[in-house]
């Protein structure tokens, strides 16, 4: 299977630190957010990740190079000034992904979930399978109502709803609307919502530690002892 980390935003809130360098960078416990990504994906045995990148691109190039250390083969998807959004640049990816379902992890979320628990095949007729967990403090209202079939919903009145967590299962078919390689500015919600009304979103509840690393106290946080 192959894997594309998100790693193109710009993370404002978390300036002055990411004047300098971009956020997948930033180190919890000596090591790059994005490291850890990287480490779990090449136990599974998957050869190929694409990263895109936006803000200071040419640094996680420098530092991550073609991903051998890591036992990987990385591909960098570079996009314009301000960067293409979360679905745009899925999309401009699209022609490194190829035609089977593929994973979709934020370059900016801390977690202890084993890799080896990611989905590896979709529901028969999903266009993707989100990840969720529970709803942090921060954003106490969550993403996501999750049914006992599996089916998400954007129920704003629903008790049990989720938080997406920026690690899922997606099919290229989610992006089929859209030419593979193209550019467009593009945000991942609007399509889970068309996915929605075509009962085609699955998600499940994992109970892993997890943190988006958001702000300057997030990170600050997660350096702690555990």
């Amino acid at each position: 299977m192959k894997a594309m980390i998100l790693a193109a935003g710009r993370g404002k809130r978390m300036q002055p630190l990411t004047d300098t360098i971009p956020k997948p960078l930033l180190a919890v416990r000596g090591k790059p957010l994005i490291q850890y990504h990287l480490e779990k994906l090449a136990a599974l045995g998957v050869e190929q990740v694409v990263i895109n990148h936006a803000w200071l691109g040419h640094l996680l190039q420098q530092q991550l190079g073609d991903g051998s250390q890591f036992g990987l083969r990385l591909c960098y998807s570079a996009e314009p000034p301000g960067g293409l959004e979360t679905a745009g640049g899925i999309i401009k990816a699209l022609p490194w992904l190829g035609d089977e379902p593929f994973w979709v992890i934020n370059g900016d979320v801390f977690t202890d979930l084993d890799f080896g628990n990611l989905p590896r095949q979709l529901e028969a007729d999903a266009d993707a399978h989100l990840l969720l967990v529970a709803n942090p403090v921060h954003h106490p209202r969550g993403d996501f109502a999750l049914a006992s079939s599996g089916l998400l919903s954007t129920d704003a009145h629903a008790s049990n709803r989720l938080t997406y967590s920026g690690v899922g299962l997606f099919h290229p078919r989610l992006f089929a609307a859209y030419p593979a390689g193209s550019e467009q500015v593009l945000a991942l919600r609007s399509l889970f919502e068309q996915a929605i009304q075509r009962q085609a979103l699955y998600g499940s509840y994992i109970t892993a530690a997890w943190t988006d690393v958001g702000t300057p106290e997030r990170l600050a946080q997660l350096q702690e002892p555990v």
